[in-house]
């Protein structure tokens, strides 16, 4: 049975706080691996962050994700999940010191629905807990109102390693 929303699905913010450029600002992901085209929400007294990941026609899974119906991976959507997280860490300075935050673990995954290109996967986390190395979210994620996944997920504070 789906967990109670987050946010109300017909209240989510849609108006773009950070842009594109904006995330890579603060996330190093690059290319392909960008699962976070905008963010809508950055709630710091409510612990909450809203964000989404246009699928397109030419992402680099459509041609080999089941060809001639191409579905978004579920593991691009829990990627998508952990970056919009990594974000809201990183805006806050949740981990002073940390070089990022690292995905640290996956709970409770369920997939409910296709994500399919020309689609926009909202994604919407909320902090359930936090120490000095560890941030754990709820997050869920919708297409046109329906929820296609939920999860739990860790960001852990990471340090490069010495060159």
């Amino acid at each position: 049975m789906p967990s109670k929303p987050i946010i109300e699905f017909t209240d989510l913010p849609t108006s773009v706080v950070v842009d594109i450029e904006g995330i890579r600002r603060l996330n190093p992901q690059r290319f392909e691996l960008e699962q976070v085209t905008a963010i809508t929400l950055i709630d710091t007294d409510k612990q909450q962050i809203v964000g989404y990941k246009d699928a397109m026609e030419g992402d680099f899974w459509t041609r080999g994700h089941m060809p001639g119906f191409p579905l978004m991976p579920g593991v691009l959507m829990v990627e998508g999940a952990a970056q919009l997280g990594a974000y809201y860490c990183t805006h806050v300075n949740a981990f002073p010191g940390a070089d990022f935050v690292g995905l640290g673990g996956v709970d409770n995954v369920r997939f409910r629905g296709a994500v399919r290109p020309g689609d926009r996967l909202w994604m919407v986390g909320q902090v359930t807990k936090h120490s000095s190395r560890m941030s754990a979210f709820e997050f869920q994620g919708y297409v046109e109102g329906r929820l296609v996944f939920e999860a739990t997920l860790l960001g852990i504070a990471m340090k490069r390693p010495a060159e």
